[in-house]
């Protein structure tokens, strides 16, 4: 099994943007993803922190947490296993991710 991010660093600030619009991103990444600001910076050459990076970087609009908010709140049952059993935000990420921003 490969590893989804290597050789793509900015696609873990993709994946962890939606867990954060979600309300899924777990703290152990949040605190992270703040101490990594740095590194972030000087790596794709942009200022602010983790989040402005990525919407910056994607010409996000603004409300765009609110809108991959909608899109989880209203899509859950979609988003459900065959079973039943509730997405996962993870793969829900990873869909949403793949599906609107290839990569």
């Amino acid at each position: 099994m490969t590893d989804r991010y290597e050789g793509k660093p900015f696609l873990r600030l993709l994946d962890s943007y939606v867990l954060d619009a979600i309300g899924a991103l777990d703290q152990a990444n949040a605190d992270w993803l703040v101490a990594a600001e740095p590194h972030f910076r000087a790596t794709f050459g942009q200022q602010g922190s983790w989040r402005e990076i990525v919407e910056k970087r994607m010409n996000f609009p603004a409300g765009m947490p609110a809108a991959i908010r909608e899109v989880w709140d209203k899509g859950r049952s979609r988003f459900a296993d065959p079973d039943g059993t509730p997405p996962h935000p993870v793969n829900f990420a990873h869909m949403f991710v793949d599906r609107n921003f290839p990569h």
